[in-house]
Order: structure tokens, then C-alpha cells, then sequence
């Protein structure tokens, strides 16, 4: 089969996965709640306000699997969705970082939990790092990763809100991106460009969280 062809499936399939079952597990506060190790996980990061719900939603074909937020920082919860009948893979939405006006208290039990979830979830097959296109990798991002780099798990950088700036923003932007994706250890070096508003990239993120987490 040629690299073209192959692609081609791999799109069908995972444009078929997604068309299908998409349900809400739980919501996991602390390690003890979370779901039974017994299928992949692809986890979702980013600062508050980085687009996540959105790109959920979109990723999925759904116009509310996964709520914004009105506060931000305000859910400190891994939400866990299931993916496929029977169940192929779970998508990990965490709780938003960054959030500057929160607690300390609130600062410091996210970490905690992030943390530990990172370093013991063997299941986890790769974590999703959501960049705002119109600000590129911020020092909150640049820790998130430092974190990741440090648990050993491996990640993508995913550009969100691609529609939001001009195409020589854009590409000045993903060129930095993927710079700063080089220094990191467990970076994956492609980095995804995406919109959940026009759907860019869409097709190509399905494909690649399908991929990680079962190939």
C-alpha cells in the first residue's frame, strides 16, 4: 500500500471512530477515583483558556462533550471520556494551568495531582499540549513541558485558534513552536495546527490521537 493510501485509511478510520460512540466516564478529583488502567489514554493540556473544550468538541463531532469553564482554573478535576463501542481508547481532559488569581492551595493540589496522574498512569499513551496560536509557547507552557520531559511521557504540541491571526502570523508562530518542541525531550517534532471554529487541522488531530493510542 502506498504512504498516500495508507493515509487515506487511517483518516477513514479514525473519522469512523470518532462518528461513533463518544460518552462522558467520570470525573476523577484524586488518583482513587480514577477509571479501572484497562484501555489507552491520550491525555489534553493547556493553559486556561487555551481553546480545550472547544477543540474536544470538535475533535469528537460533539457541541458539548466536554463544558467550558466560566472561571478559569476553576475545574480541578481529569475528566475522563470514552471513545468506541466497545471501548478502544479515553481521552483525558486535565484541568487547566496558568490560572494566576487562583488559590495557592488550588495551585498546588493541581500539581499534585497532574503529577502523580503522569508518573503512575501507565496507560498513557501520549499527552496533547494545547498552544493559543496567537501567543505561541508562554512560560506556562514551557513548564507543562518541563513536567512531561520529567515524567517521561511523551507529547504533542497542538497550535489552537489557527483562525484567529493572519497565515505569516501563523507560520511564524508553528516555526517557533516547533523550535521549542526540539529542546524537549519527550516532544513528539511534529506539531499539529488547529481550529475548532473552521475545522482546520481537525481531520488530522482525530488521526494522530487514533494512532498514538493504538498503534
Amino acid at each position: 500500500m502506498s504512504e498516500d493510501a495508507n493515509r487515506a485509511e487511517q483518516t477513514e478510520r479514525a473519522r469512523k471512530l470518532f462518528a461513533g460512540r463518544v460518552e462522558f466516564l467520570l470525573s476523577a478529583p484524586s488518583l482513587k477515583f480514577l477509571p479501572e488502567a484497562d484501555a489507552p489514554e491520550i491525555a489534553f493540556a493547556g493553559r486556561s483558556n487555551v481553546g480545550k473544550s472547544s477543540l474536544l468538541n470538535a475533535l469528537t463531532g460533539r457541541k458539548s462533550i466536554a463544558r467550558a469553564s466560566v472561571t478559569p482554573g476553576r475545574t480541578q478535576e481529569l475528566n475522563f471520556f470514552e471513545v468506541g463501542e466497545p471501548t478502544q481508547l479515553r481521552l483525558v481532559d486535565m484541568p487547566g494551568y496558568g490560572f494566576a488569581k487562583a488559590p495557592l492551595k488550588v495551585v498546588d493540589n493541581w500539581r499534585k495531582l497532574v503529577r502523580d496522574f503522569l508518573r503512575g498512569r501507565a496507560v498513557l499513551k501520549r499527552t496533547l499540549v494545547l498552544i493559543d496560536a496567537r501567543h505561541g509557547v508562554k512560560t506556562v507552557d514551557a513548564e507543562m513541558m518541563k513536567m512531561l520531559d520529567e515524567a517521561a511521557v511523551g507529547y504533542r504540541l497542538v497550535l489552537t485558534k489557527a483562525d484567529k491571526i493572519k497565515p505569516t502570523e501563523l507560520g511564524a508562530v508553528l516555526a517557533s513552536t516547533q523550535a521549542e518542541a526540539r529542546k524537549h525531550v519527550a516532544a513528539h517534532p511534529d506539531v499539529l495546527v488547529t481550529s475548532a471554529e473552521t475545522r482546520d487541522g481537525i481531520e488530522q488531530l482525530r488521526t494522530a490521537v487514533m494512532t498514538d493510542a493504538l498503534v
